[in-house]
């Protein structure tokens, strides 16, 4: 399983479809309604997205990636853009067939890994949309790699994650029962590195998904050594906090990084 992760994660999230959890209901026809009308929001962090972000998206080529589920991808589209929606769950890109099928939406919808966007050719985007989803994947300077790739000069990456902050810190109960931040693992974080062979298995067993915690270098730093300028960035709390260190600081981050 160590070497599976990608395929342990796919099950997951086929899963976590299959359940209707929170990032696996599509968005109502009444919000795809509104959208038509020019009336709607996208959500990468808790709050709504600022809109400013995205800029006119009317005839805009916009790549949702790792992002299915039938929420951003359907309401993008609904407003007028061209999108394209990518990911390894195929149950999470029926959500979105549903909601297009079901409200006459026309989207391009793709299975794949969010670190090979070879399926697209240089320059396919103008827009990507890319919510929390890269603690799934080993190395998230591929994902910034092939974004810079398939992006237009003058493209935008909206793109969100977690502060490693959270995998720092060990998560048995008798702490957070305590009230106690137990720092125990360094950062970068990886499952399949830094917890035992029998905490793996039983996450395993428990069917939960294998993560990695990445570095602020590699997830801010790793866009702008690829070519990206930072030109937004936006923090936001944990409206439902499952660490303790939810409670003491915004532990959701993101960027808008444009290429040039």
């Amino acid at each position: 399983m160590r070497e599976n992760y990608k395929k342990h994660n796919e099950t997951f999230w086929n899963k976590q479809a299959q359940a209707n959890q929170e990032w696996s209901m599509p968005v109502s026809s009444e919000l795809i309604s509104k959208a038509k009308e020019g009336d709607w929001e996208v959500y990468i962090l808790p709050s709504p997205l600022d809109k400013s972000w995205l800029g006119d998206i009317k005839g805009k080529r916009i790549l949702c990636l790792a992002s299915a589920g039938g929420q951003q991808a359907p309401i993008l589209a609904a407003a007028g853009g061209i999108v394209t929606v990518f990911d390894l769950s195929q149950g999470q890109l029926d959500k979105d067939k549903t909601v297009a099928v079901r409200d006459g939406l026309s989207m391009q919808i793709v299975q794949g890994d969010m670190m090979d966007l070879s399926y697209f050719e240089e320059e396919s985007f103008d827009i990507i949309i890319h919510p929390i989803s890269n603690l799934y994947v080993e190395n998230v300077v591929k994902v910034w790699k092939e974004c810079y790739r398939v992006l237009r000069n003058g493209g935008r990456l909206l793109s969100s994650f977690y502060n490693p902050v959270v995998f720092v810190g060990n998560r048995k109960a008798k702490y957070l029962e305590q009230g106690v931040i137990k720092p125990e693992y360094k950062i970068p974080y990886a499952d399949r590195k830094d917890l035992t062979k029998d905490e793996l298995s039983i996450k395993i067993e428990k069917g939960e998904a294998i993560v990695f915690g990445h570095s602020l270098q590699d997830l801010i730093g790793g866009q702008l050594k690829e070519g990206f300028y930072i030109k937004a960035f936006q923090e936001d709390w944990q409206p439902n906090p499952r660490f303790l260190i939810d409670n003491y600081i915004p532990t959701f981050i993101a960027t808008l990084a444009i290429k040039f």
